[in-house]
Parts: structure tokens; sequence; C-alpha cells
């Protein structure tokens, strides 16, 4: 019997706690889905989770109760961004966990089957959601894209030319909403010639993503007075979208995060310096003032 010294019950108890974490977490989100084979995977894990703590229980001898907070965090993640985000962020910590009874089970080979059990949930969980948000995913990035690239770049070139805020708003509303039925209805019409079921679902989820980023972008111009601060915050706010869109995407679709970021990132920003010099070219050179 190997002797649990207090570094390595600290090590059992922090294993223990997550276990019956997970569990809640599990169960709660079993409990709310809809999807029945869903549901049953994700009643299947949590028994998993349950078991693993009774076997860590059966060493450290102790009761733990679960992080009620961390409940809560996760069920809160799965009702506003959707089922596969909130579990695929899970079981990053679920690598963890792995990473943490591998070490453990030099000491505990019982544990190596929990080990075994962690590594399958990965797997299981890769095809496990077939969420609506992540199908029309192709038709949201489309929409975010193209609205923080054009009106990023109309904004700017809008700033330098126009120098009032209320102006530049009321222009760049009235572009953005005009794209915004332009780009859904483009998307309808290449979704038909593909001859995609679902053609007018996919376009209105490009227009809403596009409306929704323009009012994003728009925001500052609308709230403040200082037309060169509120181009700052509109290219801030434009960075702050493609960064969580971004980390979104990396979580619920295993994609690399940096990249796509960086690309997006340098595009927007590139589009948005080239527009503002020719604002500064169009008042400069041409007089145009308003």
């Amino acid at each position: 019997m190997v002797e649990i010294t207090d570094g390595l019950l600290r090590k059992l108890l922090k294993n223990q706690k997550e276990e019956i974490t997970n569990f809640h977490i599990y169960q709660s989100l079993a409990l709310k889905e809809k999807d029945a084979a869903n549901a049953k995977l994700l009643q299947t894990i949590a028994a998993d989770e349950k078991k693993h703590y009774a076997l860590l229980k059966k060493y450290t001898k102790i009761e733990v109760h679960p992080s009620k907070i961390k409940v809560l965090w996760y069920l809160l993640l799965a009702k506003t961004l959707g089922l596969t985000f909130s579990l695929k962020l899970l079981e990053k910590g679920e690598g963890e966990a792995a990473i943490a009874y591998n070490g453990l089970s030099v000491d505990f080979p019982e544990l190596k089957q929990a080990l075994e059990d962690e590594e399958k949930h990965e797997q299981e969980l890769l095809g496990l959601i077939n969420e609506e948000r992540l199908n029309y995913m192709g038709s949201i990035v489309l929409g975010l894209n193209d609205a923080l690239v054009e009106l990023t770049g109309a904004l700017a070139g809008y700033t330098f030319a126009i120098q009032n805020s209320r102006i530049i708003a009321l222009i760049g509303l009235i572009t953005g909403i005009s794209a915004s039925f332009s780009m859904a209805a483009s998307e309808f019409l290449s979704k038909k010639q593909e001859k995609e079921e679902n053609a007018l679902k996919s376009s209105i989820y490009t227009g809403i993503a596009y409306i929704i980023t323009v009012s994003l972008l728009i925001l500052p111009f609308l709230l403040l007075s200082n037309h060169f601060l509120n181009l700052g915050l509109s290219v801030l706010m434009a960075i702050l979208i493609i960064l969580g869109f971004n980390f979104y995407i990396s979580v619920a679709k295993d994609l690399p995060f940096k990249k796509r970021f960086l690309e997006m990132a340098g595009i927007s920003l590139g589009v948005t310096a080239i527009s503002f010099g020719i604002g500064w070219a169009v008042r400069t050179f041409l007089g145009l003032e308003i």
C-alpha cells in the first residue's frame, strides 16, 4: 500500500473535486439536452466521472463537494455559446486531468483505467453535437468577415473625409444595413446555385452576423463626439470581435487560433489603413468637405 503523503493527498483531492464537478456539469447538460442520443452520451460520461470520483475517494477517505460556480459557468456557456463550445472547453480540462492521472498512476495502477476513460471522452465528444449554429458557421464567417473588412475601411475613410461623428454614424449605418441585405441576398443566390436545401437560412445567418458586427463598429460614433477617438475605438472593437470569434471557432471546431486571428486582423487593419489614406487624399487634394 502506497503511503499517502500530504502532497499526494492534495493532488488526489484536487482531481477528486474535478471529477465530482464534471459529473454535475455533464449530468446537468444531459438533463437539458433535447437530442436523445446526445443526452445518452452525456449521461454515460457523467457516470464515468462519478466512477472516477468514487475511485479517488477510496484512497482519500474524504467527501468532496463540487464547485458550484464552475457548474453554473459551464451551464451558462452552453446556454449562450452552444453545447459544442462548452463541452470542448471542458474537454481541455479533461486533457489536463489525463496528464495528472498519468503521473498518479505510477503509485496507483487503478487510475490507469481512469486515464483511458479520459482519453476516450475526448474522442467521443469530437463527433457528439450537431448544432445548427455550427452547421451554418460558413455563412456566419462570410457576414462577419465582410462587415469587418468593408465597414472598418469605410469608417476610416469617412472619419478623415467628413470629421463629424454623427454624420459618420448615419452614413455608416445606412451603408452597413444596405450591405447586409446585399450580402444576404448574394449568399441566398449562391446556396441556391449550389442546390442547398437551407439557402434561406444560410442567408439569414449571414445577414444577422453582418448587422450585429455593423452595430458594434458604429456604436462609438453614436456615443462620443471625437471622431478620431471613435475610429480608434471602432478598430479596437473590430479586433475584439475577431479575437472572440476566432477563439470560439478554435475551441468549437478544433481549428488553429493564432493563424486565423492574425489573418483576419491583418486584412481588416490593412483595409482600414488604406481607406484612411483614401479619405485623407479626398479631403486634401480634392478639397471635398462636409
